[in-house]
């Protein structure tokens, strides 16, 4: 099984946490590091493009979306946040790609630092997991 982690280079702190949860993850379920390749984008609005082309190459058998948005003082969080979600359904449904959506979008920095936490209620182990719950539902359905 090869996975791609896609994450931001935005609010670095947050997604590094995002990361180490995903690796957990995985790690967890039986996926060898050399079976995970990481790739880094500047921010949320651009994981979709990412995992576009990542889809296409036919290499990865899932993928796990990793960032942090946090509200501001303008409308710019709602347009990130519901783009990029939009953008990872679109690619999932059109690739028939299980995409684990660890893209936290949260109102103050102490809610994404809750959910970047150590453990199993790390929204990164959390969205590994369900892709490959989703990898292993695909293949069972098949």
């Amino acid at each position: 099984m090869r996975i791609a982690l896609l994450a931001t280079r935005w609010n670095t702190g947050l997604v590094e946490a995002l990361v180490k949860g995903a690796r957990a993850g995985l790690k967890d379920w039986g996926v060898t590091p050399d079976r995970i390749h990481e790739f880094r984008v500047p921010g949320a609005f651009e994981i979709p493009l990412a995992l576009e082309q990542l889809a296409r190459t036919r290499r990865y058998d899932g993928a796990v979306a990793l960032g942090a948005v946090v509200r501001g003082d303008t409308p710019h969080f709602d347009y990130v946040c519901g783009e990029c979600a939009r953008g990872l359904q679109e690619v999932a449904l059109r690739h028939v790609l299980p995409v684990g959506f660890g893209v936290l979008t949260v109102d103050t920095v102490a809610q994404a630092a809750a959910r970047a936490g150590p453990g199993k209620g790390n929204k990164g182990y959390e969205a590994a997991v369900a892709t490959l719950e989703m990898v292993r539902f695909k293949r069972e359905s098949a």
